[in-house]
């Protein structure tokens, strides 16, 4: 079968691999249908990635068709379009037992610490799959993008009408927007490029859209003054936006990091006390916010079409894998056809 593996830095390779063997009792063996690709696939391709190896295979957004279960499988089954929840838990570790189970000690995410999906087959565990009625293999794809966004917006616990800002609108950043909105906040999008700000605004045309230029506490200021956000969604994964985010939050609010940056955040303790903020971390997503997502998909509550800017297909995408990143290529999501 066709399999793109990333060898080291830089070296992507299109490669002929065995296929699976049948799915065990509790497993489902799957044809990848579609595969985003997001900025944990850049990191690696840099080598930037925490918990990373190479060689490894790629790919945890995965829209995927269903083509043998096993003999313990009762939910799933031959030929049902589904969305794979990649974060592999051991469902026996404390954190698995409180129900955090994106928290697990145990934690194997698909395409991070163990190959993922840019291959034909895949074997998953058959309750890691979220199947849909409706949904195209691409949309299905997404679910796992915006169940970053979703699971951020869930710690939060964001009240109706509060005034949200969201900093970076890259597809994480997008995703916080939208289940911001759902919740009924009032939102704000701040980034640096007006290609991003510009989709923003043709998406959601009640969110207010801010490009800070060299100052951002002074934009701020301008549009809030002391009155400031009381929940900040730091996207970026970019230590100087995550540093600075402190800076952003109204006194008693919350600043919930999604992204990540391999290295220390620092902030100043008296500020930190001064102003009572909540500093809150984002990983991942669970099982809730799959079937949320679907559900809201399916109701045509989300529409993801114009996110997808960029396709390939397993013999165009090593060469075009490296550009979809410049500054000046458009991307918001690109897709990927094995």
């Amino acid at each position: 079968m066709k399999t793109i593996q990333l060898e080291a830095p830089g070296q992507l390779r299109l490669l002929q691999t065995a296929e699976p063997q049948a799915p065990g009792p509790a497993e489902a063996l799957v044809r990848v249908r579609a595969i985003g690709v997001c900025g944990t696939d850049l990191h690696a391709f840099r080598g930037e990635q925490p918990f990373f190896n190479y060689p490894r295979v790629l790919g945890h957004e995965l829209g995927v068709e269903v083509v043998a279960v096993g003999e313990q499988v009762q939910h799933i089954s031959v030929g049902m379009r589904c969305a794979v929840e990649p974060y592999l838990n051991c469902g026996k570790c404390p954190s698995c037992q409180r129900g955090k189970t994106n928290c697990c000690i145990n934690l194997r995410v698909l395409g991070v610490h163990i190959d993922g999906g840019m291959s034909e087959y895949l074997l998953v565990p058959a309750d890691h799959l979220h199947p849909a009625k409706t949904l195209s293999f691409e949309q299905l794809a997404l679910v796992e993008p915006l169940s970053i966004g979703a699971h951020a917006v869930d710690r939060a616990r964001l009240a109706h009408n509060e005034r949200v800002l969201v900093v970076g609108a890259g597809p994480i950043g997008l995703a916080a927007t939208q289940f911001a909105l759902l919740a009924g906040a009032q939102v704000f999008v701040m980034d640096i490029s007006a290609n991003r700000l510009n989709f923003c605004r043709q998406q959601w045309p009640n969110v207010t859209c801010i490009n800070p230029g060299q100052d951002a506490e002074a934009s701020l200021q301008a549009i809030f003054g002391d009155d400031r956000p009381t929940a900040v969604f730091d996207a970026t994964g970019n230590p100087h936006s995550m540093q600075a985010a402190f800076h952003y939050v109204a006194h008693g609010g919350r600043l919930i990091f999604v992204g990540l940056f391999q290295g220390d955040v620092s902030f100043h303790d008296p500020y930190f006390h001064s102003h009572e903020l909540t500093l809150l971390s984002s990983r991942n997503a669970t099982s809730k916010e799959f079937r949320q997502i679907i559900a809201y998909l399916e109701a045509g509550q989300i529409l993801l079409d114009p996110w997808i800017t960029h396709r390939a297909t397993s013999e165009t995408m090593i060469e075009a894998f490296p550009h979809w990143f410049d500054r000046d290529s458009g991307i918001i999501k690109a897709v990927i056809t094995i």
